[in-house]
């Protein structure tokens, strides 16, 4: 395996870790409203993933990192052609936080109330932002001979990319209400056990009805056969795992079923990806590949040998973090930190 696959995949797991994590993360977010019926409990959802955010967006400034760092070529493409997108997904990420500090800044309960609706529409805003984009990775964009974006932001608003951000966030909802339920106690576990099997079908419907539209409409998965489809196979055979382990109320084997659903579904994006690391749908012959989108063999032995240090490091920190705050949580004002 060369430098420039062993790349390709060291980014792949990046982005399916940041999924996986910041995936129950803004499911949490998402669910506040919808779950918790006053301050306390807010709270204790809060607390649930307060230890955890920052760090599981870790993993996003790490794939990004890695990928200007490695492949400048494709940075430059995708953050100039989708900046719009992405810089709504920071705006989202940023007031996130700042909902997060603030929130308990004031005791008013209507400027509390005002920061975890914030939580909500920003956690909302950032899953669907990142299925927008990742769709359009695989169904393509218009990029010229030398590598430029050459449509706009409209042009990523396509049906196809709405859809998959919908589908993101139906995914992410079912991510966050399975890690409520193996992190809460008393009457909010109860509301989310009741709560569960709803989002499971919503979740279900339009993550197939999204792969099954992806894999038979976009020309990638046309072009290399019937390979490609194991991921998309995979991602429904574990969401119909997670169902079951839900009606069995086994709490911890639906978190990590619907955990796997995300993992394969990021890496059925770069599966089909490639060797590409963008489609042009102006032209094939204008397609960013792990070759000509990389940089200098020098820079990429240089973060081979840093990231053989550094990433060790990451994962022993968040593996120590979630060791450390395992316990459920109970919507006592007294045990809360957040």
């Amino acid at each position: 395996m060369n430098l420039n696959i062993l790349w390709f995949v060291l980014i792949c797991v990046f982005y399916s870790a940041f999924f996986f994590l910041e995936g129950f993360d803004f499911g949490v977010g998402m669910l506040l409203p919808v779950i918790a019926k006053k301050d306390t409990e807010r709270r204790a959802m809060i607390n649930t993933i307060g230890p955890h955010w920052d760090g599981n967006e870790v993993w996003l400034v790490v794939a990004g990192g890695a990928t200007f760092a490695v492949f400048p070529n494709w940075y430059a493409t995708m953050f100039s052609g989708f900046y719009i997108g992405m810089f709504l997904l920071l705006i989202a990420l940023i007031f996130r936080g700042v909902a997060f500090e603030f929130r308990s800044k004031v005791g008013n309960p209507k400027w509390r109330y005002s920061w975890d609706m914030a939580i909500a529409v920003s956690s909302f805003l950032a899953s669907f932002l990142l299925g927008v984009v990742f769709t359009n990775l695989v169904k393509g964009v218009p990029i010229d001979s030398n590598q430029v974006f050459t449509g706009n932001f409209l042009t990523l608003l396509n049906p196809l990319s709405l859809f998959g951000g919908l589908a993101v966030v139906g995914l992410f909802l079912l991510n966050g209400v399975n890690f409520l339920g193996i992190k809460l106690l008393d009457n909010l576990l109860e509301r989310t056990a009741s709560l569960a099997g709803k989002i499971w079908n919503l979740g279900f419907v339009f993550i197939v009805l999204f792969l099954g539209f992806l894999t038979f409409t976009t020309p990638v998965y046309k072009d290399k056969g019937f390979a490609p489809l194991i991921f998309p196979v995979l991602v429904v055979i574990l969401l119909i795992l997670t169902r079951v382990f839900m009606l069995q109320k086994k709490g911890g084997f639906s978190f990590a079923f619907t955990g796997l659903a995300i993992v394969c579904l990021v890496a059925g994006f770069f599966a089909v990806l490639y060797p590409n690391v963008m489609i042009s749908s102006t032209s094939a012959a204008n397609n960013l590949t792990i070759y000509n989108a990389a940089a200098s063999p020098y820079a990429l032995r240089t973060m081979t040998i840093l990231s053989a240090f550094l990433v060790p490091i990451v994962i022993g920190y968040q593996i120590w973090t979630y060791r450390v705050f395992r316990q459920r949580i109970k919507a006592d004002p007294e045990s809360l930190v957040y």
